[in-house]
């Protein structure tokens, strides 16, 4: 398997913090059959993206990581007007291996008038995009069709791998596997930020997309089509996305299920108090 979205370079974001936490990160997806691990620190209005130091602290875990598993570098592409600018001026240098695969990540709550002009922008300077964890986005959970909108203009669209299974959430995890349902996912990635709370785990998600869409489906969603991104070559001919270009409503409910993960969320007193 190769994990396209993993936060992976210590010290730079909210992502693993110190190189023996990275060392252990990514011990432990190569435990869990992960063979390349694509480096994907942010660049956003919090946390800068500081190329030469990336650059050294990747080629420091390379070196430790020789014969262990291999590293590619790409970013966690925030969709802010000054990344935009940036990246255009620039063009595949945030993509992954700076081969034009881009990932890009939007606001939680608001999508922005003047973002099909943003992504036509990057498209037109050679980026392929990829839309990351839309399924847990609230602005998209509430107006699917935004994610429509985008795959018919172009996007690709990777899901966070624990969401399919509800650890991100009932929204999440109908959203997800809705999608997993219609094609209208490229690629599952861990989006791993340390070894506890956001782990490294892709095994047990392959399993869950083999088991419920087949052998097939989980060898394009984790090995095939993550590594035409890290060559930087078109994806193989994909399963046509049911109900996208007839423009068909997904079923799924955000209000309901969004209402199902309040009731399960603890009180503020139980969180504080642990009762």
């Amino acid at each position: 398997m190769i994990d396209i979205h993993h936060h992976l370079i210590y010290g730079v974001d909210d992502g693993s913090p110190d190189l023996e936490t990275s060392l252990m990160m990514a011990r432990e997806a190569a435990q869990e059959g992960v063979t390349r691990i694509v480096c994907t620190p942010h660049s956003s209005e919090q946390f800068d993206y500081p190329l030469p130091i990336i650059e050294e602290r990747l080629a420091e875990l390379r070196g430790l990581l020789k014969g262990t598993i291999d590293l590619s570098l790409a970013c966690d592409f925030h969709m802010t007007a000054e990344n935009v600018r940036d990246a255009t001026a620039h063009p595949l240098r945030y993509s992954i291996d700076g081969k034009g695969y881009l990932l890009i990540e939007f606001d939680n709550m608001v999508v922005a008038p003047a973002m099909d002009e943003a992504l036509f922008s990057l498209q037109s300077a050679g980026y392929t995009l990829i839309v990351t964890h839309p399924e847990r986005y609230p602005v998209v959970q509430y107006r699917t069709e935004y994610l429509a909108d985008w795959m018919r203009s172009g996007c690709l669209v990777q899901v966070t791998a624990a969401s399919l299974y509800g650890r991100f959430g009932r929204a999440a995890e109908a959203f997800s596997n809705e999608l997993l349902e219609r094609n209208w996912i490229h690629f599952v990635a861990s989006d791993a930020h340390d070894s506890h709370r956001r782990p490294p785990h892709l095994k047990q998600c392959y399993e869950y997309v083999r088991d419920r869409a087949g052998e097939e489906t989980a060898h394009r969603l984790f090995v095939v089509n993550p590594q035409a991104a890290v060559e930087g070559t078109p994806l193989p001919p994909q399963p046509e996305p049911i109900g996208l270009r007839e423009r068909v409503p997904l079923k799924f409910n955000a209000k309901r299920h969004r209402e199902e993960d309040s009731e399960d969320r603890p009180g503020f007193w139980k969180r504080l108090f642990g009762k």
